[in-house]
C-alpha cells in the first residue's frame, strides 16, 4: 500500500491525532493557568514561528514561499514545549504523559508541513529510503560493471562515484552516474549523451531520483526508444544542506571548477561518454535551474543545452551587494562573470545552444496569465537568450515550487533534450 504524503488521508489524520493530544495536554485547569501560563505558552509559540522565519530568511531559504500550515505547526510546537514545561508541576500523570507525547507528534506535523512546502518526499516509501540512506534503484559498484557488459539491463544501473578534487578542493558528498540500458550493449560503451542533474539549495545528490523521479522518467523513455537514454550525472552542488553555492566559484566552494575540470572529464574517461559539447546538457530545479543556464551560457564549448526549472534571474544570496559579498568575496567582476544576462550579452551570438524554461506560478487576473518571481525571471532570460542566438522553449503554468513540479518538467522536456543531444 502506497501512503502519499502530499495528498490523501495521511497528513490530515496525523494532524487530527496531534491536535487531540495537544488539546488534552493543555486541558482546562485553574484560573492562573488560563490567564497566565497558557497565554505565555501561546506567546512562545508565536515567537518560535517568528524566530524560524528569521532564521530561514537569513539562510536564503525563501520563508515567504512556505504555506500557512507550516507556520501554524511551528507555532504549535513552541506551544507544546511550553505547555509541557509550564504545566508539569502539580499535574496528573496522564496529562504529563500526553504533554510528552504531543511534542514528537507536533514535530512530525512540522516535518510533514515542510514536506508539503518542498514536495521533497511524495510517499512514505520514498521518505524511508532517503532517511535511512537505502541504495538507489539498481545501484552497482563501478568495479562490478564489466561482467554486465553484453547482458540485458532493462533498468540500467546507478553507480556511486567519488571523483577526486585536486583542482577545486570542493568538499563533496557521494555523487552518482546512471547508465542506461544502451550503455551495456556491445564490447565497449557507446558514446552516449550526458545530462548533469542539479537540485535546489537544500539538496542531496539522490534527490533527483528519490524526489524528482528522474530514473523512472528515463527508464520509461528507454523502454520506448530501444534502450536509448542519456547518462545522468547526479552532482553535488553544495557539499551539505546549508551551503548555497549557486554553482559558482567563490568562498563557498569552487563548484564551477568542480564540474568543468573534474566531473565532466571523469565521466568522459571512465564511462565513455560523448566528449563533445553537443552531447552535454544541464538540468536543474530552483537553484539548480539557475546553475543550468549559468553553466551553458558560460561554457558553450562544454555544454550545449539546458533545462531551467523555476530558476532565478541569476545567482543570488539576497540583494546584489550581499550577493557580491557572500558568493564572490566582494569581487564585483565575478558577479558579472556569472550573471546569465550579462554573460549572454557579453558573449554575443551563440551557435548550437538551446534552452527549455519551465516555471510555475499563480494565476494573476491583473496580468491575465501566470505570475511569480521565477516566471518574470524566465521571461527576461528567454528574451535575452533569443536575442543572442539561443533557441528557447518557454512553458509557464500553474504549480508550486516543489520537487513534483520539477519531476514533471523533466518528463515534459526529456524527448526534446534527447533530440537536442543526439
Amino acid at each position: 500500500m502506497i501512503i502519499h504524503l502530499l495528498s490523501g488521508w495521511f497528513f490530515p489524520t496525523v494532524q487530527a491525532i496531534t491536535l487531540i493530544a495537544l488539546a488534552f495536554a493543555i486541558g482546562w485547569r485553574d484560573r492562573r493557568w488560563q490567564t497566565v501560563w497558557l497565554p505565555a505558552a501561546a506567546a512562545i509559540g508565536v515567537g518560535a514561528a517568528w524566530i524560524t522565519y528569521w532564521y530561514l530568511g537569513s539562510q536564503q531559504m525563501l520563508p515567504d514561499t512556505a504555506p500557512l500550515i507550516f507556520w501554524v505547526w511551528v507555532a504549535l510546537l513552541g506551544l507544546a514545549l511550553a505547555v509541557a514545561v509550564f504545566g508539569w508541576p502539580k499535574t496528573r500523570w496522564w496529562r504529563k504523559l500526553l504533554s510528552v507525547i504531543a511534542i514528537p507528534l507536533t514535530v512530525f506535523c512540522v516535518a510533514l508541513a515542510a514536506n508539503q512546502w518542498t514536495g521533497y518526499y511524495p510517499t512514505i516509501d520514498r521518505a524511508w529510503d532517503g532517511l535511512v540512506s537505502e541504495p538507489l534503484p539498481n545501484e552497482t559498484e563501478a568495479a562490478l560493471l564489466a561482467p554486465l557488459r553484453g547482458t540485458p539491463q532493462p533498468q540500467g544501473r546507478t553507480v556511486p562515484i567519488n571523483v577526486p578534487n585536486p583542482i577545486s578542493h570542493f568538499k563533496h558528498r557521494v555523487e552518482y552516474v546512471y547508465l542506461p540500458p544502451q550503455w551495456f550493449t556491445g564490447p565497449t560503451p557507446p558514446r552516449l549523451p550526458v545530462l548533469v542533474m542539479i537540485g535546489g539549495v537544500i539538496t542531496a545528490t539522490q534527490d533527483w531520483v528519490r524526489s524528482g523521479g528522474a530514473l523512472d522518467t528515463v527508464t520509461r523513455y528507454a523502454r520506448t526508444h530501444h534502450g536509448e537514454a542519456p547518462i545522468l550525472l547526479l552532482m553535488d552542488p553544495t557539499g551539505g544542506y546549508n551551503n548555497d553555492t549557486e554553482c559558482v566559484d567563490g568562498p563557498r566552494g569552487m563548484v564551477d571548477t568542480r564540474l568543468t575540470k573534474e566531473l565532466r572529464p571523469y565521466v568522459v574517461s571512465t564511462f565513455g561518454a560523448d566528449p563533445a559539447a553537443a552531447g552535454w546538457g544541464v538540468v536543474g530545479w530552483s537553484m539548480g535551474g539557475t546553475c543550468a543556464i549559468g553553466f551553458v551560457t558560460k561554457h558553450p564549448d562544454l555544454f550545449s543545452t539546458f533545462l531551467d526549472i523555476s530558476g532565478d534571474i541569476g545567482p543570488n544570496s539576497g540583494n546584489k551587494q550581499k550577493t557580491i559579498s557572500t558568493l564572490y568575496g566582494g569581487n564585483a567582476a565575478a558577479w558579472a562573470a556569472n550573471d546569465p544576462s550579462t554573460v549572454m550579452a557579453a558573449h554575443g551570438p551563440y551557435h548550437g545552444v538551446a534552452g527549455w524554461f519551465q516555471t510555475e506560478g499563480h494565476w494573476s487576473r491583473r496580468l491575465g496569465g501566470y505570475d511569480s518571481a521565477q516566471i518574470r525571471a524566465t521571461k527576461q532570460l528567454s528574451t535575452i537568450a533569443e536575442q543572442n542566438g539561443i533557441t528557447t522553449v518557454v512553458r509557464t503554468m500553474r504549480g508550486t515550487h516543489t520537487w513534483p513540479f520539477a519531476g514533471r518538467a523533466f518528463a515534459d522536456a526529456l524527448p526534446w533534450l534527447m533530440q537536442r543531444l543526439q
